[in-house]
């Protein structure tokens, strides 16, 4: 009898035991924007759950966009449907934290932070790093994809042409001059996809790398319009009329050159390893620096996103930040930068236990790292209405890259258009 209640007692401590573990289990939603970035969510989500077995990553379907994933968290927030944790793009952070903070329905990541050792949060992120995530002086989020614009380019297109592919132009009016010799008849002399880009990074970039800012300083004009934007909108057009630039959608754009028929294609960093791997042994493909006319004030505007906490129940909250911590982490970075071309937003990352020896073997990669110095933040429009803004500005741009809108005419009309949607 004695025996029997052993093994009972022994029994009933088990499944107590076993009932407490699967207590202590936590799943998370995550959201995060553009289905192809499952190559990097899906193993560094495998590699944390690999070492935090009682907290479990469940993905929601990929949004379509940024844009997309910013509406889609604007609708559930009225719904309080909202993920556990979301990966806001840069450009709408602030507009989406001040929506969510009326409900308060986003978490505060300073005190977490500041609970952390001073030494782990000085060793892992620079204070750059976290104003990239910060609203209003909050830290709304952690960067976990950072990226400035990127030159892709066809060494031996750029070879034949005259130009050196160990020096690529510097500036816009140097680089049109190449691409100008790179056309012929059945190639392209370059693409900068502005004209149908889901987002307004490539049109800041080429307000930001000129000099300027997007906004006066009260934030109540845009910085960009009169002589300096219809410059702007003279380049866009001359990319057409001398560089030979298709006005055809990104993924055209990017098969053209894939199958070596463009001399010059800007792109996202995100895109490095998968453009690398379709050109394969067809040609020589090289990256470089994002041209910058203004050496001593141009900027590039600092795409990618930074991952928030929505979640409300505070052990969820508790394994949210677990996994924030991870995946802006050196370990999580390598898998991003190894697999899509991203800047790494943790600084232990380029280590050599970590990208040291990638960065070494693969040039290309580390081109990007050049333009750490010219990141600025991407901030939104003030008033709501950031993605409206710039479906509205991505018309007329077109408008004047086709010819049927004049720059001057296009750029008076970004203005008064952008300014009446930022009230």
């Amino acid at each position: 009898m004695k025996r029997l209640s052993r093994v009972l007692a022994a029994a009933t401590l088990a499944l107590v035991a076993s009932t407490a573990a699967r207590a202590q289990e936590v799943t998370l939603d995550v959201l995060y924007a553009f289905p192809a970035f499952a190559k990097f969510h899906e193993p560094i989500a495998a590699e944390f759950m690999k070492k935090n077995p009682n907290i479990k990553i469940n993905f929601r379907a990929p949004a379509a966009s940024y844009d997309e994933g910013h509406q889609t968290m604007l609708r559930q927030s009225v719904t309080n449907q909202l993920p556990d944790v979301y990966y806001s793009g840069f450009h709408l952070l602030t507009e989406l934290v001040d929506t969510l903070d009326k409900r308060k329905q986003v978490v505060d990541l300073g005190p977490m932070l500041a609970a952390e050792p001073e030494a782990w949060r000085k060793a892992n992120y620079s204070d750059a790093l976290l104003s990239l995530g910060q609203v209003h002086g909050k830290q709304a989020g952690l960067a976990f994809n950072a990226s400035t614009p990127l030159m892709y380019f066809n060494a031996e297109l750029v070879k034949k042409a005259g130009g050196d592919p160990e020096k690529m132009p510097d500036n816009w009016t140097d680089l049109l001059a190449l691409a100008k010799k790179i056309r012929t008849t059945d190639t392209a002399g370059l693409a900068y996809n502005i004209h149908d880009w889901p987002d307004d990074w490539l049109w800041r970039g080429m307000v930001l790398q000129g000099g300027s800012t997007l906004l006066s300083a009260d934030e109540t004009k845009v910085a960009f319009g009169g002589e300096y934007g219809q410059k702007i909108l003279e380049t866009l057009r001359s990319l057409v009329t001398e560089g030979g630039m298709p006005l055809i959608d990104w993924d055209q754009s990017r098969q053209q050159f894939i199958a070596g028929k463009m001399g010059i294609f800007f792109d996202t960093p995100a895109r490095l390893r998968q453009v690398t791997d379709l050109v394969g042994e067809r040609f020589t493909m090289k990256t470089a620096l994002f041209p910058i006319d203004d050496k001593a004030k141009g900027k590039l505007p600092t795409g990618g996103n930074a991952a928030l906490i929505t979640a409300k129940d505070p052990a969820k909250q508790k394994a949210a930040w677990e996994f924030i911590k991870f995946v802006t982490g050196p370990e999580a970075q390598k898998i991003v930068v190894e697999s899509a071309g991203y800047m790494p937003t943790n600084l232990r990352a380029g280590d050599d236990a970590f990208l040291g020896p990638f960065y070494k073997d693969n040039a290309n990669f580390r081109t990007i790292n050049g333009q750490v110095s010219r990141a600025a933040p991407w901030q939104g429009y003030p008033g709501g209405n950031s993605v409206r803004i710039w479906r509205q500005q991505r018309e007329v741009v077109s408008g004047v890259m086709r010819g049927d809108i004049t720059p001057k005419a296009g750029i008076e009309r970004i203005v008064s258009e952008t300014e009446a949607l930022m009230k």
